[in-house]
């Protein structure tokens, strides 16, 4: 991968803050704003880096195959550590508050990686607009003192995504793919074969040509949540009837459409109830 570089004022407050820690492991997920944090921390840190990422059943498979080819493509040392998070009641029973206990397992493995590979920082990768919506993975963060850089920064995911084109990063125009547990409704069970069923729904719909997308989780019912601009698309009736036939083979009885489109976190607006 060439090295374009960028007078960005916002990155390059980035790089100062990465530059202060001396050296930093990345929580990498092979999304597009872990991907810059870590086109970034190569940057200010050079060898003093090290991209870590969580293999579990909650992460598409995509981003599996996305992350190690990106780090190597960056020329960053890459470790998969595989936290066991369907061992945890309060993951599988699906509480409110699900992504706080998912991600204290999760940070609280990567941060003691990161430890035993002599990284003074661990770093993640959320931004200005995460703080914007429920996020209770955001306490665990803070508890384990995980760094925020994109967030200390002011970086938005509108200037991640302008400033990872300008450096010619891969995927900056990557929809964004939150962890799959986030389709599934409070207090739906979640288990590994119902993670594997939306991941090949959302990958059916992809291979499609559908962009920004969801398939959310309500019993055996399957909503589906598409950009206003391609609602339209999956009106088509061969379109629609293959959708449903193949939604069922995954196991969901009923397929919808949701006419309000994709919208981040949708699932939390059950808690304003």
């Amino acid at each position: 991968m060439g090295h374009p570089t960028t007078e960005n004022e916002k990155y390059v407050r980035l790089l100062e803050i990465l530059r202060g820690y001396g050296s930093a492991a990345v929580a990498f997920s092979g999304g597009v704003d872990s991907a810059l944090l870590l086109r970034a921390a190569r940057d200010a840190l050079g060898e003093r880096c090290l991209a870590l990422t969580a293999v579990m059943e909650a992460v598409p498979e995509r981003d599996l195959v996305d992350a190690p080819a990106l780090a190597a493509a960056l020329g960053v040392r890459h470790i998969e550590v595989r936290p066991d998070v369907l061992s945890l009641p309060e993951f599988v029973n699906n509480p409110p508050d699900r992504c706080y206990h998912c991600k204290k397992r999760i940070f609280s493995l990567l941060g003691a990686t990161a430890a035993a590979e002599g990284m003074a920082v661990l770093a993640e990768g959320s931004n200005l607009d995460d703080l914007g919506d429920y996020r209770p993975g955001l306490r665990a963060i803070e508890e384990l003192h995980v760094a925020s850089p994109l967030r200390e920064a002011g970086l938005t995911k509108a200037e991640i995504r302008a400033i990872s084109h300008e450096l010619g990063l891969p995927g900056w125009n990557k929809p964004s793919c939150a962890c799959l547990a986030s389709r599934f409704a409070y207090g739906e069970h979640i288990d590994a074969e119902r993670l594997r069923a939306v991941d090949e729904a959302e990958q059916l719909l992809r291979s499609l040509g559908f962009g920004q997308l969801r398939v959310r989780v309500h019993g055996k019912l399957a909503r589906i949540e598409l950009g206003r601009e391609e609602l339209r698309h999956m009106l088509d009736p061969g379109i629609a009837e293959y959708v449903t036939a193949q939604l069922r083979r995954l196991g969901f009885t009923y397929v919808t459409m949701d006419l309000e489109g994709f919208r981040s976190g949708s699932m939390n607006e059950m808690l304003k109830e």
